[in-house]
C-alpha cells in the first residue's frame, strides 16, 4: 500500500507540475506575446530614431547624403520614412536608387515609391552588373532618370522614353523588408494625412525631443501599422521631424497561427506528460519503497538483511550507507554495554569531583570566619557604645569587611561555573576600544586618589573589531585594570595598547609601573588565592579569584595571555581574533 502510495503522488504531483507550467507558457504566450512583440518592435525603432537624428544632423543637409540614410534606415528597421518640413509636409527624397556609368557619365535612377511593385525590380542586383532601364530624365542634362521599365524585353524603348545602358556603379534597393515596401512606402502619406490635424496637440512633446507614437489601420489592406514621429535638428530651413512607420501584421499573423498550434498539440502533451509521469514514478519510487523497508528492519534492529541496490546514483550511495550504518550499529550496541559500565564509573568519579569542588567551597567559606569575627567584635563595641571618636571607625571598618565577604563569595561562585564549565559565550562582533574605553572611565575616582594617569596606544586605524563575548571581556579588562591600579606606583601613568597582528589578531597588553613580581610566581598568579606578596594581602585589597577568572574567560576565546615584567613595571597581555565582518552589514 505504501508502494502504490509514493506512486501514485509522485505520478499526480509531476503530471500537475507539467500540465501547469505549459499551460501557463500557452497562455502567457496567447495574453502577452503579441504586446510583448509590439513593445519590443517599436522601442528598437525609436532608439534607432534617435540614432537617425544624430546622423541627419551630421549630414549637412545634403539630399546626396540623406536620401541612402533614408533607405539603409528603413532596410535595417523594415519601416517606411519621410522627412517632414516645420508645416508637416513631406520632403521630395527618394531613398532607393540605382546609379549607372554609361558613356563616361553617371546616371541616378530614382525608384518611386508610387506606380512601381518590387516585381518590377530585378532581385539581386549588385555594383558591376550590366542593366538596361527605359524611363524619363528629369533634368536638363540627362543624369536624372525616372525609370519606367527596368531590364526591358523589348527592343527599342516605347515612344517618349529613352533606354540608358550601362554598369552599375551604386545601388541601394528594398532589402530584408515586409511584402510590397513600395506600397507601404506611398501609404506613409495616408498616415501622415490622419495625423496632421492632430500635429498642433503635441508639438511641445515633439520640440522636447520625445517619440510621438500612435497606431494606423490601412483601409484597403486591414493592416495595423505602428507610426512614430520625432524632431530633427533644426537648420536653416527651419524645424524637420522624421516620420517611419513599421508594420505589425507578422505578429497577428504568428499569434493566429501559434493558437492553432496549441489546439492541435495540446491533446498529445497531455498523452505524453501522463504516460511520462507513470514511467517516471514507478523508477523513482522502487528504490525508495525497498529502502523504507530496509529502514523499518533498522529500526526494529534487525541488521541480518541488507538493502539490494547497486546503481550508481543517489539512491544505490544511500543503500550503501545504509549498509555501513547497519554494521556500525550492529558493533556500537555490542560496545553499548562496556561503555554503559564505563559510562557509570565516569559519572561516580564526576560525583566525587564535584564533592571535592563543594567541600573546598566549604572550606573557604569557612575562611570567611575572620572578616565575620572582626565585624561582630566592631558592632560589639557599638553596642556597648564606645566613645564617639571611635564609631566612625569601627562602621568603615564593618563596612569594609563586608564588601570584602561580599566579593569573595560572588567570585567563589563565579570561578565556580567556570570550573564545572557551566559559562556559555556569547561572541559577538564588538569595537574593542571602544569597550576598553568604557571600563578605563569607571576607575576615575581610583585614579585620582592616587594620582594615576591611563595612555592609550592604538594602532593608526582605531577601529580594531574583534569576535568576542562584550559581557565577559569587560569583566576581563576591569580585573586586569584594578589590578594594574592597585600595584601601580603614585603619581605614575597606566599604558593601553591595542594593536593589530600579522596573524589577524588584535593584541592588548595592560602596563603599569610599580613592583615587579618574583620569576617564580609569574606561572602561578593565575591560580585561584595565590598572591606573590601575601605580607599585603588585607592592605592591597582583592580576594585573590580575579586572575584565575581572567583566565578561565580567556581561554574559553582560545585567546593567547599572559604576564611579564617589564624594566619599570608589570604588563599583562591577551590577544582576540580580529573580526572580518563589514561593519554595515547589521
Amino acid at each position: 500500500m505504501r508502494k502504490h502510495s509514493v506512486v501514485r503522488k509522485l505520478f499526480v504531483v509531476t503530471s500537475v507540475l507539467i500540465l501547469l507550467v505549459f499551460s501557463l507558457v500557452m497562455l502567457a504566450e496567447g495574453l502577452f506575446f503579441e504586446r510583448f512583440y509590439r513593445a519590443s518592435k517599436t522601442d528598437a525603432l525609436e532608439r534607432n530614431m534617435n540614432q537617425f537624428a544624430e546622423r541627419f544632423r551630421q549630414s549637412e543637409e545634403s539630399e546626396r547624403l540623406v536620401s541612402p540614410l533614408l533607405g539603409t534606415f528603413m532596410n535595417e528597421n523594415d519601416a517606411s520614412t519621410a522627412v517632414l518640413n516645420s508645416r508637416f509636409e513631406r520632403l521630395t527624397l527618394n531613398p532607393y536608387y540605382m546609379k549607372l556609368e554609361t558613356e563616361g557619365k553617371i546616371v541616378t535612377i530614382l525608384i518611386p515609391t508610387a506606380g512601381m511593385t518590387m516585381d518590377a525590380i530585378p532581385q539581386g542586383l549588385q555594383p558591376g552588373d550590366e542593366l538596361a532601364v527605359d524611363g524619363i530624365f528629369m533634368d536638363e542634362k540627362d543624369t536624372v532618370l525616372h525609370p519606367v521599365v527596368i531590364s526591358p524585353t523589348s527592343p527599342e524603348p516605347e515612344v517618349g522614353m529613352v533606354r540608358v545602358t550601362g554598369e552599375i556603379a551604386d545601388v541601394l534597393l528594398p532589402e530584408k523588408r515586409s511584402y510590397n515596401p513600395l506600397y507601404q512606402d506611398a501609404i506613409i502619406d495616408d498616415a501622415l494625412s490622419d495625423w496632421v490635424p492632430e500635429a498642433g496637440s503635441f508639438l511641445t512633446r515633439l520640440q522636447s525631443g520625445s517619440v510621438i507614437q500612435m497606431d494606423w489601420r490601412d483601409e484597403w489592406s486591414g493592416v495595423e501599422y505602428a507610426v512614430l514621429i520625432r524632431a530633427l535638428p533644426e537648420d536653416s530651413h527651419g524645424a524637420r521631424y522624421f516620420i517611419a512607420m513599421t508594420s505589425l501584421q507578422p505578429v497577428g499573423e504568428a499569434v493566429g497561427i501559434l493558437k492553432q498550434y496549441v489546439f492541435y498539440i495540446a491533446p498529445i502533451i497531455v498523452v505524453l506528460v501522463i504516460l511520462l509521469s507513470m514511467i517516471y514514478s514507478k523508477i523513482v519510487s522502487r528504490p525508495l519503497v525497498q529502502l523504507s523497508h530496509s529502514a523499518e528492519r533498522l529500526a526494529r534492529l534487525d541488521f541480518t538483511e541488507q538493502p539490494l541496490i547497486h546503481t550508481k546514483d543517489e539512491f544505490g550511495e544511500l543503500s550503501r550507507n545504509m549498509t555501513l550504518l547497519s554494521r556500525n550499529l550492529d558493533s556500537a550496541l555490542q560496545e553499548l554495554t562496556l561503555a554503559n559500565t564505563q559510562m557509570q564509573q565516569d559519572m561516580r568519579e564526576k560525583e566525587k569531583s564535584e564533592e571535592l569542588r563543594k567541600e573546598l567551597i566549604a572550606n573557604i567559606s569557612h575562611e570567611l570566619k575572620t572578616p565575620l569575627g572582626i565585624v561582630k567584635g566592631f558592632a560589639e563595641g557599638l553596642q556597648d557604645e564606645v566613645a564617639s571618636d571611635k564609631r566612625d571607625r569601627y562602621l568603615a571598618l564593618i563596612v569594609n569587611e563586608t564588601d570584602r565577604m561580599n566579593a569573595l563569595i560572588m567570585d567563589m561562585l563565579e570561578l565556580s561555573k567556570f570550573e564545572v564549565k557551566a559559562v556559555q559565550l556569547q561572541p559577538r562582533r564588538l569595537l574593542l576600544t571602544a569597550l576598553i574605553q568604557k571600563a578605563a572611565d569607571s576607575f576615575d575616582r581610583q585614579l585620582e586618589s592616587r594620582q594615576l594617569a591611563i595612555r592609550f596606544v592604538v594602532d593608526e586605524e582605531g577601529q580594531l573589531f574583534v569576535t568576542a563575548d562584550a559581557r565577559r571581556m569587560e569583566q576581563v579588562v576591569l580585573n586586569l585594570l584594578s589590578n594594574a591600579i592597585r600595584h601601580a606606583a603614585q603619581n605614575s601613568i597606566i599604558t593601553i595598547s591595542v594593536r593589530r597582528t600579522c596573524e589577524g589578531k588584535v593584541a592588548t597588553t595592560i602596563e603599569n609601573i610599580g613592583s615587579p613580581i618574583a620569576e617564580e610566581d609569574l606561572s602561578r598568579i593565575w591560580d585561584q588565592f595565590y598572591r606573590a606578596e601575601r605580607s599585603r594581602d588585607r592592605k592591597s585589597g582583592g580576594t585573590g579569584l580575579g586572575l584565575a577568572i581572567v583566565k578561565h574567560i580567556l581561554e574559553l576565546h582560545e585567546s593567547e595571555y599572559g604576564a611579564t615584567n617589564t624594566i619599570s613595571g608589570v604588563a599583562f597581555s591577551f590577544n582576540l581574533n580580529e573580526s572580518r565582518e563589514d561593519p554595515n552589514e547589521n
